[in-house]
């Protein structure tokens, strides 16, 4: 019987080098392969002597997915998570910017 050999988990792609402003460039290839758009967000995390870039598109859509499935397990509406967005939004400036700015008169709510 011959051997079946799986996909490595650690692949060479291709070399890249930095830019001027310190910028990748993600050959095209792979950019397609994931469906990376311009100013598509990465996570970049140091491993020993190297880094690991993670697309977060991924990761966000993982999120995405999980939080529309508890908000409908749970039998909450859209309307309903679209109401509470005011009072969130608020809550969110005042933490921010604190109560004595976020009440200022003239502000629209």
């Amino acid at each position: 019987m011959g051997v079946i050999s799986q996909p490595s988990l650690l692949q060479y792609l291709a070399t890249t080098k930095i830019g001027e402003k310190g910028q990748l460039t993600v050959p095209k290839q792979f950019r397609d392969d994931l469906r990376l758009e311009t100013g598509a967000p990465f996570t970049v995390l140091r491993l020993g002597d190297g880094l690991v870039l993670l697309p977060e598109q991924k990761r966000f859509e993982y999120f995405c997915e999980r939080v529309s499935s508890a908000l409908s397990s749970a039998g909450v509406s859209v309307e309903q998570v679209l109401a509470t967005l005011p009072q969130a939004r608020s809550r969110v400036f005042e933490r921010k910017y604190g109560p004595a700015r976020a009440r200022r008169p003239g502000r629209r709510k």
